[in-house]
């Protein structure tokens, strides 16, 4: 837990700097990020759909681009 005391003569702009240096370098908001924005794994056949899907859609790019759609 990061505490911050105010200093004697401190701004509050300054604290709440100080506060939010302690906090990056704690890494609690990484941590908390990384558990708000938490994916499912992904299973392998999925993985292999979404993979053949991208290739052929850069194969349909690259053929638009030669043919001077794109």
């Amino acid at each position: 837990m990061v505490k911050v005391i105010k200093r004697e003569g401190e701004t509050a702009g300054a604290m709440l700097f100080r506060f939010s240096k302690k906090i990056k370098q704690s890494g609690v908001l990484k941590e908390s990020k990384k558990r708000r924005f938490h994916s499912r794994p992904v299973n392998r056949r999925k993985k292999r759909l979404s993979a053949k899907h991208r290739d052929e859609k850069k194969a349909e790019i690259k053929k638009a681009r030669k043919m001077g759609v794109v």
